[in-house]
């Protein structure tokens, strides 16, 4: 993203309202074409004052917000706010309109002719898997969970490239929730909108940002990934906010086999003669060699016991290396691998890269520890708080 122009850009924003209530202090952020972007915060912390500065619903007391590389103050707030799209908790259904007329809002202030609008808002009802003849009802006929729907729908219909989304499912059940948490996340990917979501639920926050920003006071206190914010927790707020059992359970979920894997592992090459691999396990004392070609695309496996059965009858690695080798991507999840490993009793797996070039090995001892520390945390005395 280096070369790319973020599509909102905050620059030293505060906010202060009248009686010196400082809501957000030199707030500085870049959002980029296709973020999904979560604010998060206790109550009070800023995070819903700062989303609505970037539709001008709340104007900054000091500092620049750029959107597409303009400032959002040299534009008219109107204009500036049907270019983005807006969903909020209690959904902000006319309920003497129509949902077709709803959805379409938008659509006709901008003034589409009635044909592009009916096409836009049966094309949206069945990308949200609503029947049709839901366009020709009025919201009190729907149900919370398809209202929501609707009202996600109706902050695409313009096409608009960013959405803001102030904690739009906060008011709905668990299972509606999490389906509409699906919606919204593939909606995001397929059509590569950019979304700025506020939330007090941090699970929902993981769950579907590509960056994570919290807040307390007013300020930025982290902005990270998910995995960042929960591997590398920025301080001790940070840490309380997430939870310290979140944090533990979320090391499997996000922790991929690269970052646990050992480098430079001992290997050989498929012409090298076994007298050389018995004088290189002896030196490296080890039992096994991994076989690689000259570009390190991993080929077998050569163990002691395969040696000692066909040393006399062979002259090469090639000869009696085991081609068929269970291997892991680097890139993979341990929560999708590690059941895997652990099930086969190996004590090392290779860890290859997209092209099958050998990365390093991921150790049985390694990924029970992993399990230790994700079930039990840390052992006793571990903290240095134990006694000597």
């Amino acid at each position: 993203m280096a070369n790319e122009r973020p599509m909102v850009e905050f620059q030293d924003v505060s906010k202060v309202y009248s009686g010196g209530t400082v809501a957000v202090e030199q707030v500085s952020l870049s959002i980029y074409p296709g973020d999904f972007v979560c604010f998060i915060g206790t109550s009070g912390s800023g995070k819903t004052t700062t989303m609505r500065m970037i539709n001008r619903m709340l104007e900054p007391t000091t500092g620049q917000i750029m959107f597409n590389g303009q400032d959002i103050h040299g534009q008219e707030p109107v204009q500036l706010r049907r270019k983005i799209g807006y969903v909020i908790q209690n959904i902000g259904l006319m309920p003497h309109m129509t949902i077709y007329e709803n959805i379409t809002i938008v659509p006709k202030l901008l003034k589409w002719p009635d044909e592009r609008r009916r096409k836009k808002a049966e094309e949206l009802m069945r990308l949200v898997e609503l029947p049709l003849d839901f366009l020709d009802r009025y919201p009190s006929q729907l149900s919370g969970g398809q209202q929501q729907r609707i009202g996600v729908v109706r902050a695409l219909a313009a096409n608009q490239d960013l959405i803001l989304m102030d904690e739009p499912f906060g008011a709905l059940d668990p299972i509606t929730r999490e389906s509409l948490q699906d919606l919204v996340q593939n909606l995001q990917q397929s059509l590569g909108k950019t979304i700025v979501f506020v939330t007090h639920d941090i699970d929902e926050a993981l769950k579907l940002a590509t960056k994570v920003v919290v807040m307390d006071g007013g300020h930025i206190v982290q902005a990270a990934t998910p995995a960042e914010l929960v591997t590398h927790p920025a301080n001790q707020f940070v840490r309380d906010f997430i939870g310290e059992d979140r944090l533990l359970q979320a090391r499997a979920d996000v922790t991929t086999v690269g970052a646990i894997m050992l480098g430079q592992p001992v290997t050989t090459q498929p012409g090298q003669s076994l007298d050389d691999a018995i004088k290189l396990m002896r030196d490296k004392r080890v039992d096994t060699l991994l076989v690689t070609d000259d570009g390190g695309h991993l080929k077998g496996i050569l163990d002691l016991a395969a040696l000692d059965t066909h040393y006399r009858r062979a002259t090469s690695v090639a000869d009696i290396m085991d081609t068929k080798v269970f291997a892991v991507r680097e890139d993979a999840l341990l929560r999708d691998t590690i059941d895997r490993i652990l099930k086969r009793g190996l004590k090392y797996v290779p860890v290859v890269d997209d092209q099958h070039r050998l990365r390093g090995i991921i150790t049985r001892t390694a990924l029970v520890d992993l399990v230790y520390d994700t079930i039990w945390g840390k052992a006793a005395g571990e903290d240095g708080d134990g006694d000597d």
